[in-house]
């Protein structure tokens, strides 16, 4: 197949569903995506290898050249959901509008790949010395688990990693970690009309929330690391189910939050104190309360601010490196002996929301930077 222009695949790759969240009704594959990057690809001239991680989900390894070292050029492959319905333009169309790009996954991040492809494109006739390796991963915004895969098969993948996730081509060399965490309480219907024929599982998700935005409190008091713009850890209330009907005793419901600690704040230490603080309230709501992670925790990550790949693009971009409040796959890249550093062109303001978009005035000088950055570890 002939390699469509840089507008061409970003329209293509938008236009692709590929919806990753822990809500089975949401969630989608992410095949179609990996199968038009790996056609672009192979047809550049690049080895693809495609991971299947779980039935519909993939990774793709995407390599040019050969030997131990190189450069990675990585990112996910999945968005979050949205909803049409607040988006001025469509979702899964590429729109151009003013001096932007918009559509869903333009920013975070299936935009980067047609980046990535630009930069390669134009030194493809070069003799490689390192290998240059686009990757693509599978279910970032849910549970990480294309990642997690590829550090647990522990394949060396180059020695020098770049994520191209949104970060106003600022490198970043250190983030939080991520939890996200699920609470079921199991309690008893009953009619509205006589409350000791049932159990609010309801009312015992009230008490749960109120503790869990006193720990948020505690937390925030004891933890400060002024190096994030957000220098405390958060915690969010992201979505709440249960029930069925105003006139019956509320009989299940269900939490899922986000929990963002700092470098230094054990997950298996939050958890034990939560868990401490659930056990009162399932005795005196008389509920039976069910506490785990939605999947492991994303360590916090951190690069050496002495190190080749952060020094490099310091002085490429004319920033310091920074830190930021969301977490990446970074951690998982860094265990498999890469170099990492987290380098995109969109803005993480306009992620996660309608109208996503990608500044246009960023198309060009991410193409050059990730050319220098080929050039000074492959050619």
């Amino acid at each position: 197949m002939s390699v469509p222009d840089l507008k061409s695949q970003f329209a293509a790759l938008v236009a692709t569903s590929s919806v990753s969240c822990t809500q089975p009704g949401w969630d989608q594959s992410n095949q179609a995506v990996i199968d038009l990057l790996a056609g672009w690809l192979d047809d550049l001239g690049f080895r693809c290898e495609v991971q299947q991680v779980a039935p519909g989900k993939a990774n793709l390894v995407a390599t040019f050249g050969s030997g131990p070292g190189g450069l990675v050029l990585a990112g996910h492959s999945d968005t979050v959901p949205f909803d049409a319905a607040l988006w001025k333009t469509d979702p899964l169309k590429l729109s151009e509008v003013g001096d932007r790009w918009y559509g869903l996954g333009s920013c975070d991040m299936k935009g980067f790949f047609p980046l990535a492809i630009e930069a390669a494109r134009g030194l493809l006739d070069k003799p490689f010395r390192q290998p240059l390796i686009i990757l693509a991963t599978c279910d970032e915004e849910s549970s990480m688990a294309g990642a997690r895969a590829l550090a647990q098969a522990g394949r060396p993948l180059g020695r020098a990693a770049v994520i191209g996730e949104p970060t106003g081509l600022k490198p970043i060399r250190l983030h939080k970690g991520v939890m996200m965490e699920r609470i079921d309480i199991l309690g008893q219907s009953g009619h509205s009309s006589d409350p000791s024929l049932g159990h609010s599982a309801l009312e015992a998700m009230h008490a749960v929330m109120s503790d869990l935005i006193a720990l948020r409190g505690d937390w925030q008091r004891e933890f400060r690391n002024p190096q994030f713009s957000v220098p405390h850890p958060t915690l969010n209330l992201g979505c709440i189910h249960g029930g069925d009907n105003p006139n019956r005793i509320c009989g299940q419901c269900s939490l899922e939050f986000d929990l963002r600690p700092l470098p230094g704040m054990e997950p298996e230490t939050l958890r034990a104190v939560i868990r401490q603080r659930l056990r009162p309230v399932a005795e005196h709501y008389r509920v039976k309360i069910d506490y785990k992670p939605l999947f492991p925790a994303v360590p916090p990550f951190e690069q050496t601010p002495e190190s080749d790949l952060v020094r490099l693009a310091e002085r490429l971009t004319g920033h310091s490196a920074q830190a930021v409040a969301f977490g990446t796959e970074a951690p998982y890249l860094q265990q498999l002996g890469c170099e990492t550093l987290v380098l995109g062109p969109g803005d993480i303001a306009c992620a996660h929301q309608p109208d996503e978009h990608l500044e246009l005035s960023r198309i060009e000088p991410t193409v050059a930077l990730l050319r220098q950055l080929i050039q000074h570890y492959c050619l």
